[in-house]
């Protein structure tokens, strides 16, 4: 029987390889071995659904828009099967994002997110973007 602290490692490292590989990488194989078939996303994003598919969809987007879209993670904590990840991806607007078409400016945002890692796949997220920040960036808030 594993002990909790070798589980809450193996969740880490889960979640390292989604941020570098899938997010980072546009590795969409990987995603489909990382994320349960019943993953639930607790908090979508707009115009996404809170499934599997809708995760996958919001993550071509941001590598749509953001070709080059990777991330640093400034520390992670567990408890347990879940998460919790702190950190700022970055990337250069090169298509549509929100609406805002490509700006070509270089963009950074942080994020903190949980994310529940079951015998190796992501099964749930809770997460908080600051995409006002983004919004920022590309001069694209109301004057």
């Amino acid at each position: 029987m594993s002990n909790i602290n070798d589980i809450s490692e193996a969740a880490k490292a889960v979640i390292r390889r989604n941020t570098a590989e899938v997010q980072g990488g546009g590795n969409w194989a990987l995603f489909d071995e990382l994320f349960a078939d019943d993953f639930l996303d607790h908090t979508p994003q707009p115009n996404c659904t809170p499934d599997k598919a809708g995760a996958l969809g919001l993550y071509k987007k941001l590598r749509e828009a953001f070709p080059d879209f990777h991330a640093v993670i400034h520390w992670q904590r567990a408890d347990g099967d879940v998460v919790t990840t702190y950190k700022t991806y970055h990337g250069t607007h090169q298509g549509d994002f929100l609406g805002i078409p490509a700006s070509g400016k270089a963009i950074h945002f942080e994020t903190v997110d949980a994310m529940r890692v079951q015998e190796g796949k992501i099964t749930e997220h809770w997460g908080v973007a600051n995409l006002y920040s983004v919004l920022k960036q590309l001069d694209a808030l109301p004057q």
